[in-house]
C-alpha cells in the first residue's frame, strides 16, 4: 500500500507540477515599472477623492447643523410668541371682566362688551397679519439657508 500512496503522490505532483512552476515563477516575477506606476496614480487619485468625499461630507453635516439650529432657533422663538399671545389674551380677558364689573347700566356693560370684542377683533387680525408676515419670511429664509448651504456643498462642477 505504500507503494500505491507514492505512486498517487507522485501522479499528483507530476500533473501539479506546471502549477507549481508557474506559482514559483510568478512569485519571482518582476512587475514592470509602467504597472506599478500605474498603480501609484491610481492609488493617488483615489487618495485624492477620498479626501474631496470627506471636505464633502463635513460641508453636508455643516449646512445640516446650520438648518436644525435655525430650524430650532425658530420653533423656540414661535413657542415664546405664543405664550406670550396667551398671557396677553389672558390679561385682556380678567381687564375686561374687572370693567364689565364696573359697569353701573346695562347700557354701559354693552358698550364695555362691544369694545372689548372690537379689540379682540383687532388684535387677532394684528396677529394674523404679522404671522403671515412672519411665516412668508421664514420660508424665503429657510429657501435662501437651503440655497446657500447647497452652493457651499456644491461648489465643484462635473
Amino acid at each position: 500500500m505504500t507503494t500505491e500512496t507514492n505512486s498517487v503522490l507522485e501522479t499528483v505532483k507530476q500533473a501539479f507540477a506546471p502549477v507549481t512552476e508557474a506559482f514559483t515563477k510568478l512569485q519571482n516575477m518582476e512587475v514592470p515599472e509602467a504597472a506599478r506606476d500605474f498603480v501609484k496614480k491610481q492609488a493617488e487619485t483615489a487618495k485624492v477623492r477620498a479626501a474631496d468625499i470627506h471636505a464633502g461630507s463635513e460641508k453636508v453635516t455643516a449646512a445640516i447643523e446650520t438648518a436644525v439650529a435655525g430650524s430650532v432657533s425658530e420653533a423656540a422663538k414661535i413657542s415664546r410668541n405664543i405664550q406670550d399671545a396667551i398671557y396677553q389674551d389672558t390679561e385682556a380677558f380678567f381687564a375686561g371682566i374687572d370693567r364689565l364689573v364696573s359697569a353701573t347700566s346695562l347700557n354701559e356693560a354693552v358698550q364695555i362688551q362691544s369694545d372689548m370684542v372690537r379689540a379682540r377683533g383687532e388684535v387677532f387680525m394684528s396677529r394674523a397679519k404679522a404671522s403671515t408676515e412672519y411665516l412668508g419670511k421664514l420660508v424665503a429664509d429657510g429657501a435662501k439657508t437651503a440655497q446657500d448651504n447647497f452652493s457651499k456643498v456644491y461648489t465643484k462642477t462635473a
